[in-house]
């Protein structure tokens, strides 16, 4: 039954689809960010985290490699925990757009205080440092890589 015959028969037509605009049938289905899928905003965060840590322990003369793991589990951890709160608060808003992993706000903002948050909260259960120079460099550069390249995509767009 096409859309002019319900129309006639007095059956509302159905509404629009909001995410139809991005190739995606709903809030859960993989949807575009300038071409690619979500999960490439992930990928860009995890890299991000793991070149944050990477840094560190070069900055302290700290094997790279054979430690990185133990450096960037509780940053992971909190990274993870980003983005699910960022998607469940997109998702809470249900708007007509649909989730973009790239937005600066809400979304990124969340990501880089749950990740910088969770991350040394992590570090303390875990007896790692977290000595106030640490947090406010770890702030500052989480927040530049974090929030950065998605500030570069808004300008972009």
């Amino acid at each position: 039954m096409g859309i002019a015959r319900l129309r006639r028969s007095g059956v509302p037509p159905p509404p629009p689809r909001p995410y139809a605009d991005c190739g995606a049938a709903s809030p859960t289905a993989p949807t575009k960010l300038l071409g690619v899928k979500w999960f490439v905003a992930i990928a860009v965060d995890i890299v991000l985290v793991v070149v944050f840590c990477a840094i560190g322990r070069r900055s302290h003369d700290e094997a790279v490699l054979t430690g990185l793991l133990h450096t960037v589990w509780p940053f992971a951890a909190g990274l993870a925990v980003g983005w699910v709160v960022a998607v469940a608060i997109a998702r809470r808003a249900a708007g007509a757009e649909p989730f973009d992993g790239s937005r600066f706000w809400p979304t990124g903002v969340v990501i880089w205080l749950c990740t910088l948050v969770f991350g040394m909260l992590l570090r303390v259960v875990a007896g790692q440092g977290t000595a106030f120079s640490f947090i406010v460099v770890a702030t500052s550069v989480l927040a530049l890589f974090l929030l950065g390249w998605r500030g570069v995509v808004r300008a972009i767009r």
